[in-house]
């Protein structure tokens, strides 16, 4: 049985709490995307050094979101959301006041081990709420990593245009701070199911070490050599050390990660879909913001600026955001089963539009476009996009859903945290496979290279692709649960 909230405590005030950290602790996602191409110039590096600034992020978050789970099911989720955030405000001043690339390199890293803030509040939800409103505050909750992603783009491109870029990480750790404060407040404790046994330190390196190994195969593997010793290196070391450890959980009494449980029909089918999804929304914001600001001159480029694109990509973040509650809808009568299988279709259809709509912007002469041309481009494109960010909701609110109905009590945050984890392993991929396909096929324009069309309508075929796989999968799911 649910527990609700204390009399006198709205639960409009928590989902509103909890919905800000969240979109607060993805804004760190995209907010270097606007300065990324700068900052070789800023701190007077190379730009094998400044990717680091991205990929430190997602080595932190895949890392730290299964142990907050973990520690969250043993100690209680309040505590370790004032926890988890303490590092992302302390590593947003450390970006802010860095002078060289380590120093900002080492602050990306700790406002990456906040990730897991976002399946944590999930799970606390779920505990706290009416069972009638927890499905739509869920959903939204479990929408605030893309919803972050899509709005802070143009905010960030925005201040990153106008003002000193360092206003950037002020300006998150201001908002984290106030974050905290919210959670301190607004927050009700709950005494945690609790453990018989102490928190698993050698399951936490292990999966650690095997979960970095992994990431950087896949997240650089473009950059050293898919066939170089170092990226096969690192996918050997990842399936030894990765295998070594299941050996290991599996015989512990209390494990970090309860693999019984991620074995159940229903949570493994879950987590198999929620990579393809992820692939399918990351690969999208692959896609299209580079089709935005190519110029117009190569027959398919749009012309747009960082903070243009920024403003034409946000609806698709107000997309996951505003079906919601009509996802949670029909949750309640259909069944989570059904609003993931329908996520799918809607992303593979959102993915149809806007390959047709690139195809036909790819058939123009090259030369200067028409504004009326390109405007109508941008809306179409928009259309696309917005249309893949509703699947994307549907499916943020179904998979939480269908992975806590099949969750033990003590397990709950554990397990959401490790289909967040699914999902980042989905985004990794899709970083790494549509990089290699607009990679290889480039053609060159003046002193200029560039993906051709043929490359995008690719990516976007392959996208569509994971979309209805992911679509088939969740139909299998066995049994229907309904919030």
């Amino acid at each position: 049985m649910t527990d609700t909230l204390e009399p006198g405590t709205r639960s409009s005030v928590v989902v509103a709490t909890l919905a800000a950290a969240g979109i607060v602790v993805s804004l760190a996602q995209t907010l270097v995307v606007p300065i990324i191409g700068s900052l070789p110039q800023i701190f007077q590096t190379d730009a094998s050094n400044t990717a680091w600034v991205i990929t430190v992020t997602l080595l932190a978050g895949a890392v730290s979101t299964p142990v907050v789970g973990r520690l969250a099911d043993m100690y209680g989720k309040k505590r370790m959301l004032l926890i988890a955030i303490i590092p992302f405000i302390v590593g947003s001043v450390l970006c802010a006041l860095s002078a060289d690339i380590v120093t900002m390199i080492v602050g990306r890293g700790m406002q990456g081990l906040a990730t897991g803030m976002i399946p944590l509040g999930i799970s606390l939800l779920h505990d706290v709420l009416p069972k009638d409103k927890a499905g739509g505050a869920i959903a939204l909750m479990s929408s605030s990593m893309g919803i972050g992603g899509a709005l802070g783009l143009p905010i960030a491109a925005a201040v990153a245009e106008f003002a000193d870029w360092r206003v950037l990480f002020w300006g998150t750790a201001g908002a984290a701070a106030l974050v905290a404060l919210a959670i301190w407040r607004a927050i009700p404790v709950r005494e945690p199911k609790g453990q018989a046994h102490g928190f698993d330190y050698v399951g936490a390196f292990g999966l650690a070490s095997g979960l970095i190994a992994l990431m950087l195969a896949i997240s650089k593997g473009a950059e050293w050599g898919w066939g170089s010793a170092l990226t096969i290196g690192c996918f050997v070391t990842a399936a030894v050390v990765l295998g070594l450890w299941g050996w290991y959980e599996l015989r512990r009494r209390a494990p970090l990660v309860d693999l019984r449980t991620t074995t159940k029909p229903v949570i493994l089918l879950t987590n198999i879909a929620s990579i393809l999804v992820g692939f399918a929304m990351y690969a999208m914001n692959l896609i299209v913001p580079q089709v935005m600001q190519l110029p117009v001159e190569i027959g398919y480029g749009l012309g747009q600026s960082m903070f243009q694109m920024g403003l034409w990509a946000a609806p698709m973040g107000i997309g996951m955001m505003a079906v919601s509650n009509l996802g949670a809808r029909i949750s309640r009568v259909r069944g989570a089963k059904v609003t993931l299988t329908l996520a799918g279709i809607v992303i593979a259809v959102g993915y149809g539009v806007t390959a047709v709509v690139l195809a036909t912007i790819g058939s123009r002469a090259p030369g200067p476009a028409d504004d009326a041309v390109v405007l109508w481009t941008l809306i179409l494109l928009t259309v696309g996009t917005t249309v893949v960010g509703c699947g994307v909701g549907f499916a943020f609110g179904a998979m939480p859903a269908l992975i806590m109905s099949a969750a033990p009590a003590n397990e709950k945050a554990a397990a959401n945290g490790f289909n967040s984890l699914m999902r980042s392993l989905g985004t990794t991929a899709s970083a790494a496979i549509v990089g290699a396909v607009l990679g290889s096929m480039v053609h060159r324009v003046g002193e200029y290279i560039f993906p051709t069309q043929g490359a995008f309508i690719l990516s976007l075929v392959i996208g569509c692709i994971a979309a209805l796989v992911a679509s088939v999968i969740a139909s299998t799911i066995p049994g229907n649960v309904k919030r």
